[in-house]
């Protein structure tokens, strides 16, 4: 018995749905970012001074935007307290590095004012990341030495998965933060619905990850069955 042969065997067939939708969240969000970020907001303001305007109007002073790299690299680090935005949203005027940068001070909002499924979710994080590290070299192990590694590896995983679904009550409050700022005078009221749509399109990569995740996890308990 080979874990490979096990690994792209039936149990397989279950990812394909979650991946597909995968691929097709990640073409929604590029496409959706890319229209968006080629229409300048009326207002003229840069990603960087929407977040440091959004920051400052709710007491966040001490939180520092930095400018990174990359496109849609955007995130909140609440353990330094910096919000790093990538090129097309630190120096863009569009609508989508409005929306961008709203929902990444939107995120500072949440660490400032406690939210708990924030909270829930970077303790969730350490162990997660482990999970993820570890939980193919465990079901591998498993497979030739003791099918209870299996099965750590299983408990393990469960890790990943609670990440992912506590992170969408994350993002999608971000979110709506952010277009609750937005709104009062940020941008145009007509550039709402856009921002909107930028933010939507990002949303759905988070499900995505998340149907993926607990696809695998029922992939990984056929394979302990099928081993068992």
């Amino acid at each position: 018995m080979y874990p490979y042969f096990y690994g792209m065997g039936p149990e397989f067939l279950i990812l394909i749905p979650a991946i597909l939708f995968a691929m097709y969240a990640q073409a929604k969000v590029k496409g959706t970012f890319n229209k968006y970020l080629k229409i300048q907001n009326r207002t003229g303001y840069t990603g960087a001074q929407i977040a440091r305007m959004i920051l400052d109007r709710n007491g966040l002073n001490d939180v520092r935007i930095e400018h990174i790299r990359g496109s849609l690299t955007d995130h909140y680090d609440p353990r330094t307290k910096v919000l790093r935005l990538s090129t097309p949203v630190y120096n863009g005027r569009s609508v989508a590095s409005a929306g961008v940068a709203a929902h990444e001070v939107g995120h500072a909002i949440q660490h400032a004012t406690g939210y708990f499924p924030l909270i829930l979710r970077n303790n969730i994080a350490p162990v997660a990341n482990f999970g993820a590290r570890f939980v193919w070299i465990l079901v591998f192990a498993g497979f030739f030495f003791n099918s209870v590694l299996i099965q750590v590896g299983i408990l393990l995983y469960l890790a990943v998965v609670a990440f992912q679904v506590v992170t969408l009550p994350v993002e999608f409050n971000a979110s709506s933060r952010a277009l609750d700022q937005l709104e009062d005078g940020i941008i145009a009221r007509e550039e709402i619905a856009p921002a909107k749509k930028v933010l939507n399109a990002a949303a759905l990569t988070y499900v995505a990850a998340t149907l993926v995740g607990i696809a695998q996890l029922i992939r990984l308990v056929l394979l302990s069955n099928r081993r068992d």
